[in-house]
């Protein structure tokens, strides 16, 4: 497992800096709607959170909502999905069918091809499924743009709602912020219904999955959307998928969302946003919605993480007890010139401690081997001590 969100790579910056003005030009917009993109962009932003109810099912049939989704949203989730996806093993070759539900303008297709130019020589076939025919309809459009001729990827879009239709079975099914909006509000969502709901999610996954396929899904990294990531993880491994990433073992998440202390504790991770194009920085602020930070959850599942976990385990046997980690925090100061992070292992939440460089080096999302001090409690979380052997991998 390698680390998540790498700085990008040269060619994937270049090409999302120029998606702000592929837009444009796909999808020009008059100059006398310009002017209110901003206040396009803030009422859809309201509408997408706390304004969900007036929202309605058709909201992206309408010009200035599309527009302020191509315009805004689009792009922030290219940029977000850019920085995650390289860092998967997602196991794409030609031949493969992707199944993306909830998909949208075809973001997830659009981001694969931005950040993986390994798969683009792939004969890969993607099903697109969106109940809003305008958003797929703008997404062929906009993916044509982006790949110009001669693509080999194979694009196919169907409408409806997502557990009506059934596509062919895909080796790799995707979710990417559409889960927590299936069933209402996720955020006033009561503990038991979002346990029902995330079985239902776990079946609408694999009813779309080949044998031996992988379940990808992204949600926004709020506690609620964390919360029901981790759900969904244990519905999934209770039918035979183990997670792959962001976890380093297969054993009970120990970042369920649940209360300890007066602590909530979900999966997520953050990451600066310096390095998003400078046009959709500046049409942030304009908006009043500026992003500093980008924030996600994620779960990537397969079957095929049996053999993988039985190599890792006998590998750490020969490392003086050393486990596998993954870092999930930024850094933060500890006693005697020492810095800290949290991270994820198989013997649970653990606090990272070492010397500032070794920590500063061991960023968020970053997967290291660690060994766990003897008796070692760090007094203000409760957590056991850990330190690293090996540098982030």
């Amino acid at each position: 497992m390698p680390n998540l969100f790498s700085p990008l790579p040269g060619e994937t910056r270049r090409l999302l800096d120029g998606i702000p003005a592929l837009i444009d030009r796909t999808f020009p917009l008059p100059g006398r709607f310009r002017s209110g993109l901003s206040a396009d962009v803030a009422e859809l932003s309201r509408l997408l959170t706390s304004g969900r109810g007036e929202r309605g099912l058709s909201y992206l049939g309408r010009p200035a909502m599309l527009s302020a989704y191509l315009r805004f949203f689009l792009p922030w989730n290219l940029f977000r999905l850019c920085r995650l996806l390289p860092g998967l093993d997602l196991d794409l070759k030609s031949g493969d069918v992707v199944t993306d539900l909830g998909s949208g303008p075809l973001t997830l297709a659009s981001a694969l091809w931005i950040c993986r130019p390994d798969l683009r020589e792939a004969s890969i076939e993607f099903q697109c499924i969106d109940r809003s025919g305008t958003a797929l309809e703008a997404g062929k459009k906009f993916f044509a743009a982006l790949s110009g001729e001669g693509c080999r990827w194979k694009i196919r879009t169907s409408r409806g709602e997502l557990g009506a239709e059934r596509a062919s079975p895909a080796n790799l099914v995707c979710a990417a912020n559409v889960l927590n909006e299936m069933y209402g509000d996720v955020s006033r969502a009561a503990r038991g219904d979002m346990g029902r709901n995330a079985e239902k999610s776990a079946r609408l996954l694999l009813a779309h999955a080949a044998p031996g396929a992988s379940v990808l899904v992204v949600e926004p990294g709020f506690p609620r959307c964390g919360e029901f990531v981790a759900l969904v993880r244990g519905a999934l491994t209770e039918r035979g998928l183990a997670p792959l990433a962001p976890c380093p073992h297969a054993a009970a998440c120990p970042m369920p969302g649940g209360q300890r202390g007066e602590r909530k504790r979900w999966c997520h991770f953050a990451f600066e946003t310096a390095d998003a194009p400078a046009e959709l920085l500046r049409l942030s602020a304009a908006a009043g919605l500026p992003k500093e930070r980008a924030t996600m959850s994620f779960l990537l599942a397969g079957r095929h993480a049996e053999a993988t976990r039985e190599a890792a385990s006998a590998d750490v046997s020969q490392r003086k007890e050393a486990v596998p980690v993954r870092v999930v925090s930024d850094a933060f100061p500890l006693p005697n010139q020492r810095l800290g992070r949290y991270c994820c292992s198989g013997k649970g939440l653990a606090l990272l401690a070492g010397e500032r460089h070794e920590i500063e080096n061991a960023r968020s999302g970053a997967l290291a081997d660690a060994v766990f001090a003897r008796g070692g409690t760090d007094r203000k979380s409760g957590l056991p001590i850990c330190h690293l052997i090996r540098s982030c991998r």
